[in-house]
């Protein structure tokens, strides 16, 4: 017989959980409901049927709730089949029922067994499922623990090749051999930075990866647009820049925010737009912080998968990463309760929103948020002063973006 969703084994199953007891009050309260239906049988021999069937009910419901193993249910239905049958005999006897109502006697115990058998098959496997889930979550924990231990080992001897690589560049400057150290430089840096990712991504699951404090996420991203814009000619722009207080490791989303930005840097070419944008959702429960950029965008195929470790955009050129970066920013994500999504079209370019909870109500107009200072209004764009702009605002101005594709934002461009 083949099914179409057949289960595995059509046999009895060998392991199973013990029962929860030798005797519970309820065994005791079901034998006595038992005896009793047991003498209204005998006495009220023209309505045997209606205790009978409250003896084999009730069976099926003490067995529910015990689930005892397969000897002593053997033995119960045993005892319920003889002594039913017994008091079913003494009817017939008397002439009180016919030889027929014995039938039913194998027909429930038939029906009650096939119950037990479906009913251990599915402990069998809810007991081997939790066997496989405790097996892979230590699997897990100890793949975690090497992450952390390999990355934390080679931090150190990385950082001083790197350092003497970096010396001997310092060194050979101007000669032939300058360039052979620095791709030794540059391999170093990124293996020192995989190792710092890895590292990251393994301690996201600790329960003291977060050390939480109120952020104002238009202040933040004015300070890591000013960081970003001079290591790059990219056209860099600023869109809305809501009010917006969160409960975040100002580090931890650093690292994140890194991330997405090396990305749209990597993923874009000289001239092409990178934007930057805070956003409040309408239900006011979340913000989302936007990197978006307008480069070669990724393949439908691949956009299931670009959070992987280790994966990085076929299509795209440009300097090779560490297929860790998206990865690391769903584990902050994820950490500080929040998501991270994407949304692309190829040749178009590519947009994430780093999705947080917001946990501090927005304060109110000409209000200071705790522990930052807001900047602005949240509808209205405005032009960013130059002293706003820090290192590279010599290389840099600013100008609103007019018109219906830019109402709102502020631009800035570099020379």
């Amino acid at each position: 017989m083949r099914w179409p969703h057949r289960p595995p084994g059509l046999r009895w199953p060998l392991h199973r959980p013990r029962s929860h007891g030798p005797v519970a009050w309820v065994d005791v309260a079901w034998a006595v409901f038992s005896v009793a239906n047991l003498v209204a049988i005998v006495i009220f021999s023209q309505w045997e049927t209606v205790p009978f069937h409250f003896i084999w009910i009730s069976l099926t419901l003490l067995y529910g709730f015990r689930v005892w193993s397969t000897r002593p249910t053997a033995w119960v239905l045993a005892v319920v089949m003889v002594t039913t049958g017994a008091a079913i005999s003494w009817d017939v006897y008397h002439g009180a029922q016919t030889l027929a109502e014995l039938n039913e006697v194998p027909l429930m115990a038939a029906m009650f067994w096939l119950m037990v058998w479906h009913a251990q098959r599915r402990l069998a496997a809810d007991n081997e499922r939790g066997l496989v889930s405790e097996e892979n979550a230590r699997l897990l924990a100890t793949q975690r623990r090497f992450l952390q231990d390999a990355s934390h080992q080679l931090r150190t001897p990385i950082t001083i090749a790197l350092g003497h690589a970096e010396l001997l560049a310092s060194d050979l400057a101007g000669r032939t051999e300058a360039r052979d150290i620095e791709v030794v430089v540059g391999e170093l840096t990124r293996l020192r930075r995989l190792g710092e990712r890895l590292l990251m991504i393994a301690a996201s699951e600790d329960p003291d990866f977060l050390r939480p404090e109120p952020v104002a996420l238009d202040r933040f991203t004015m300070e890591a647009f000013r960081k970003w814009m001079p290591t790059a000619r990219r056209r860099w722009m600023l869109g809305h820049l809501d009010r917006v207080v969160v409960t975040a490791d100002r580090e931890r989303l650093g690292l994140a925010v890194d991330a997405l930005l090396e990305n749209a840097v990597r993923h874009t070419a000289e001239g092409e737009e990178i934007r930057l944008e805070v956003v409040r959702d309408r239900d006011g429960d979340t913000a989302r912080m936007i990197v978006a950029d307008g480069g070669a965008g990724i393949l439908p195929a691949e956009l299931d998968r670009i959070f992987d470790r280790f994966r990085s955009g076929s299509q795209l050129g440009g300097t090779r990463g560490t297929g860790l970066g998206l990865a690391l920013v769903r584990a902050v994500a994820r950490a500080h309760g929040g998501e991270v999504r994407v949304r692309s079209v190829p040749g178009q370019g590519s947009e994430f929103a780093l999705v947080l909870p917001v946990c501090l109500p927005a304060p109110g107009p000409g209000a200071a948020a705790p522990g930052a200072e807001l900047l602005g209004p949240p509808d209205s764009g405005r032009a960013v002063p130059p002293d706003a702009l820090g290192a590279g605002s010599r290389a840099a101005y600013a100008s609103g973006d007019p018109g219906p594709a830019g109402q709102g934002r502020t631009t800035v461009e570099e020379l």
